[in-house]
């Protein structure tokens, strides 16, 4: 058929579009990361603080006391880190998808240019062989005339 005089740009559209889903795609995965270690460390701080009720109630030396409030602070401290770091990678990966969207609307725009380009092309093609018949019907007829 013919050839979509804007072929070029439409290909760097989709290459920028599986760019940014590449993209998206790790940030999904960072942001995973580090909500499953956040989750982790959620879950060995609470069997922490059972374990710390468990042996108070049994009675505890002020040495294991003490040890265990700065295993917990430490674990507090660590949690605060990685809920930080879940924020920022879930911003990155929002940021990434609206990136995504963007990128995935101008691909569409492009597409659709180039099926509106290929319908104008089959109508002018329709055109040209309807042209085409009537011509050679109306020497046809001028033919049988002149008989």
């Amino acid at each position: 058929m013919t050839t979509f005089r804007l072929q070029k740009i439409w290909a760097m559209k989709e290459k920028e579009k599986q760019a940014a889903l590449g993209e998206y795609e790790a940030a999904v995965r960072k942001f995973e990361q580090a909500a499953e270690t956040l989750y982790r460390l959620l879950k060995e701080k609470e069997r922490g603080e059972a374990v710390r009720d468990e042996q108070l109630r049994a009675g505890l030396s002020i040495g294991a006391i003490r040890h265990m409030l700065h295993y917990l602070a430490n674990m507090e401290r660590t949690i605060d880190h990685y809920q930080l770091v879940v924020m920022q990678a879930r911003e990155q990966m929002q940021r990434r998808q609206r990136r995504l969207v963007e990128l995935n609307i101008e691909a569409k725009k492009y597409e659709k240019m180039h099926e509106r380009a290929q319908q104008w092309a089959k109508q002018l093609e329709k055109e040209a062989e309807r042209r085409f018949f009537d011509e050679m019907a109306i020497q046809r007829f001028a033919r049988q005339g002149e008989l």
